[in-house]
């Protein structure tokens, strides 16, 4: 259990800016051109503005903001943008914080966009979330690939390590790769600046053990600059969950064999954020 400093009385308003940022990739194997065309449908389905604006309010809650205005827009052929306001302090009744009053204060746009990919900005007072996805295929290999950025930065005493374990969970996550940096400074009332409020060792250390348990982890953290940065992937290769509307028992030896190489090459790759020779 990570346990906090101890309670700081500060002059005026807690100035830290505390920014996490983590890159989150799922993987897919379709056999046949129309089966990766589907896939990526679906992908565009499964995370269309709406979901994403949904996930994005849980976070909201979760970390403690309170939502003012939401604006979203879907991009043709795929993608979709959402903007919500976001206020530290409630300034609308609670009562009135449900699903109406969010949809009343959303604004949709219509705009052609070929560029495939959805993306997610949520503003608070003086803080933002943001949420971009990336959907790509390979052009004959059979390997297709989502990936979502996602960066939630608050300034104040809300910390965005709450809701990584949510973030996490809320997309199919083959790779996860993690970055938590704190800024600037904060006085307190004898004048002595301090430039973290909290103790940190890892990202790991804010992670729930079923996530723990699921992924390999490394770390490389710049503990002086304040900087932690974790990697991850599944630590279990299982061929059924890669492929889309394809069982690994109706492939041959030598499909699976080739499909495992391809996909596991893949893996590597992009937890490395290179290409291997």
């Amino acid at each position: 259990m990570v346990k906090p400093l101890p309670r700081l009385r500060l002059q005026g308003f807690n100035n830290l800016t505390k920014a996490l940022s983590f890159n989150i990739y799922d993987l897919c194997y379709a056999v046949t051109p129309e089966q990766r065309d589907r896939y990526i449908d679906y992908i565009d389905e499964a995370y269309n503005a709406e979901r994403l604006t949904q996930i994005l309010t849980d976070v909201a809650d979760i970390i403690g903001a309170n939502i003012l205005n939401v604006a979203r827009q879907d991009y043709d052929p795929q993608g979709a943008s959402v903007t919500i306001l976001i206020s530290e302090e409630p300034v609308i009744d609670k009562r009135d914080a449900g699903r109406d009053a969010i949809s009343d204060a959303m604004r949709e746009h219509h705009e052609q966009n070929g560029d495939g990919d959805a993306s997610v900005v949520a503003h608070l007072d003086k803080s933002h979330i943001t949420v971009h996805t990336y959907p790509e295929s390979h052009p004959f290999n059979g390997i297709s690939t989502f990936r979502a950025d996602i960066d939630v930065a608050t300034c104040g005493v809300i910390s965005p390590l709450k809701a990584l374990n949510y973030l996490i969970d809320s997309f199919e996550s083959d790779i996860v790769i993690a970055d938590y940096r704190v800024r600037g400074f904060t006085r307190d009332v004898k004048g002595k600046k301090h430039f973290i409020d909290h103790r940190i060792n890892s990202i790991q250390e804010y992670l729930a053990k079923h996530i723990r348990t699921k992924y390999e982890m490394f770390d490389v953290n710049v503990y002086q600059e304040n900087i932690f940065h974790t990697k991850m992937h599944i630590k279990d290769f299982d061929l059924d969950t890669y492929l889309f509307e394809a069982n690994a028992s109706d492939l041959s030896f030598k499909e699976r064999q080739r499909i495992e190489t391809q996909l596991k090459r893949e893996v590597e790759e992009l937890f490395h954020g290179r290409n291997l020779t």
